[in-house]
């Protein structure tokens, strides 16, 4: 008999699906669980293993089981191609009696295209004007058809991680009847904050300022800095932590400059000599990101550590980050590639990655799994090359 909770993936081998099975203490192997056979005509066709010889459960070795799929971005196949393994691999779970589907999914495919070209194609938190629709004309309201897919396919929970979009929040709270779970990072980064910067600030710096880039980016800087509140609650002498709200101010008819904003707790005069983390949740290209650390830097800021959930690993990317005005990078392994020293390229030098498999695995067994479990802290483990200063040997991280 299978444990009524399993972990399978869509990738043979992919290492963030094995870790998280891991972490859930599922005693045998993905590829024991799940066979992943793709036809001599290309055609994906997943099988979950059953004995043999068993002839009683034909169809229903899954009863009542739930069944969880990690589906992360690899290098050898495309998003689209990934999309159809999740459909493929939730039916054969459903048609062979699994109770319940949940896809866990860090990087949530398609949620750039969050809106369509009608009214009533994505639902955001400001009023959709002529303008904003004309940019989607023509294209498809493409989150909604994936999530419609997904539901179709016999996915009942997903499961994602800093999800930036209202609309698709929105949308797939409904698809799945409240049953989508966007889990937010703001306690890993507050807990890697204390552990590892801010209990070792140097004495010539004035103390932290969490920033927000952007408005988009600012009810999360909020949570980060409120998590840090708390955990310094129980101190008589707490550390100088403040608030930085960036916006952006047209300076001409296609120049666009970079301030603090008018409603910021702090202004420019007072981001001489501290330590700046700014948070974001995604880096397509890194032109917005350097830009605001550049004019932090030119402020006057000691040190800018840049914090992202999603890095995407793009070439513009790279070389737009590979800026002095950037220190430090701090980014989770949502997208598993960046832990290939050749994509994360010469930002190794600076680039330090939280590998999140323990933080899901706790979320599934304390919120989906019979019997709840306490996870050791921390929930995340720390990947950093020995190219980066801060690497230490003791630590057993490799290269």
């Amino acid at each position: 008999m299978r444990d009524s909770f399993i972990v399978v993936n869509t990738v043979s081998d992919d290492p963030f699906a094995i870790d998280v099975a891991h972490h859930c203490g599922q005693a045998d192997e993905i590829s024991d669980q799940i066979s992943l056979k793709t036809f001599a005509n290309t055609e994906f066709c997943p099988r979950f293993i059953s004995h043999e010889e068993d002839v009683e459960h034909v169809g229903d070795t899954l009863r009542g089981q739930t069944s969880v799929i990690v589906s992360t971005c690899c290098v050898g196949d495309s998003r689209n191609a990934l999309a159809m393994r999740n459909f493929l691999v939730a039916r054969a779970a459903k048609d062979n009696g699994a109770a319940r589907v949940i896809l866990v999914e860090p990087d949530l495919f398609y949620s750039a295209q969050d809106r369509g070209p009608r009214p009533e194609h994505g639902e955001t938190a400001f009023d959709r004007d002529i303008k904003d629709r004309k940019k989607f004309d023509g294209q498809p309201f493409s989150a909604r058809l994936y999530g419609q897919l997904l539901k179709a396919s016999g996915v009942d929970v997903v499961v994602t991680v800093h999800n930036h979009s209202v609309s698709v929040q929105r949308l797939f709270g409904r698809e799945f009847n409240n049953q989508f779970f966007n889990l937010s990072p703001a306690e890993l980064y507050c807990d890697y904050l204390v552990r590892h910067e801010i209990s070792q600030q140097s004495s010539d710096s004035r103390g932290f300022l969490i920033c927000a880039p952007d408005a988009g980016a600012t009810p999360f800087a909020r949570e980060v800095f409120s998590n840090l509140e708390r955990s310094f609650s129980h101190l008589l002498l707490k550390p100088d932590i403040q608030l930085l709200f960036m916006g952006k101010v047209r300076s001409g008819e296609r120049q666009v400059a970079i301030s603090p904003a008018a409603h910021s707790p702090v202004q420019a005069e007072g981001i001489r000599d501290r330590d700046i983390i700014v948070f974001d949740d995604m880096v397509r290209t890194g032109h917005t990101i350097r830009q605001c650390c550049k004019v932090l830097k030119d402020s006057g800021a000691r040190r800018v550590i840049y914090v992202v959930t999603h890095f995407h690993s793009s070439d513009e990317v790279k070389e737009n980050l590979n800026d002095a005005a950037i220190d430090e990078i701090v980014t989770t392994n949502t997208l598993p590639t960046i832990l290939n020293r050749d994509m994360q390229g010469r930002l190794r030098k600076k680039m330090l990655v939280l590998k999140i498999e323990k933080w899901i695995a706790a979320f599934l067994l304390n919120k989906f799994a019979a019997r709840a479990r306490i996870p050791e802290e921390p929930l995340y483990s720390i990947d950093i090359s020995s190219k980066n200063p801060r690497w230490r040997p003791h630590n057993h991280l490799q290269d």
